[in-house]
């Protein structure tokens, strides 16, 4: 069996400055730890909250990478320097707008604000893009809600078989 590649790339200017440590970047890589039994490596970039290098970051990681899921932090705000869904966007050739609609679900029952968030998912190829908020916490109850449906979207793309921690997330497969 295939290990899966999982592409996480964190979006901001202050941390590829080297200004801060990058939580967001870990909770994602720590979160993903706690989910997957079956073997996984991640690929981890930081880039600045420029569309153009999210896109060429995005492409790289789906297209020369292998990744079977990239899972992005940061930049799906409102701000004006905020465009990963944009970028997402534009590398995508299908869009999943059902990830971003659940993730804002979850997120209302923990802040109102949640409707200013702009998260979204898409399909590039045989890869799952997932634009995840920027805080840790706000991580992962998005990753809570959203990831069951992740390994059976992989499958049907067919992706390597993600394996999970059923004590820590039961993933969604129909019944054969």
């Amino acid at each position: 069996m295939a290990k899966a590649r999982i592409g996480i790339v964190t979006v901001s200017d202050r941390a590829s400055a080297g200004i801060y440590e990058d939580l967001s970047g870990q909770a994602i890589i720590e979160t993903l730890k706690a989910y997957l039994s079956s073997e996984w490596e991640s690929v981890y970039r930081l880039i600045p909250d420029e569309q153009s290098q999210i896109e060429a970051t995005l492409v790289d990681l789906a297209d020369n990478e292998n990744c079977c899921l990239i899972v992005t932090t940061g930049g799906t705000g409102p701000a004006k320097r905020d465009v990963t869904p944009e970028a997402t966007e534009a590398v995508c050739h299908r869009m999943m707008p059902g990830f971003g609609e659940l993730m804002r679900a979850e997120s209302l029952k923990f802040v109102p604000t949640a409707i200013l968030s702009r998260q979204t998912a898409g399909l590039r190829d045989d890869t799952l893009i997932v634009n995840l908020p920027g805080k840790p916490k706000s991580i992962r109850e998005c990753l809570d809600a959203v990831f069951p449906a992740i390994p059976y979207c992989i499958d049907l793309m067919d992706g390597p078989y993600l394996e999970c921690d059923e004590s820590v997330i039961k993933p969604f497969r129909p019944k054969k």
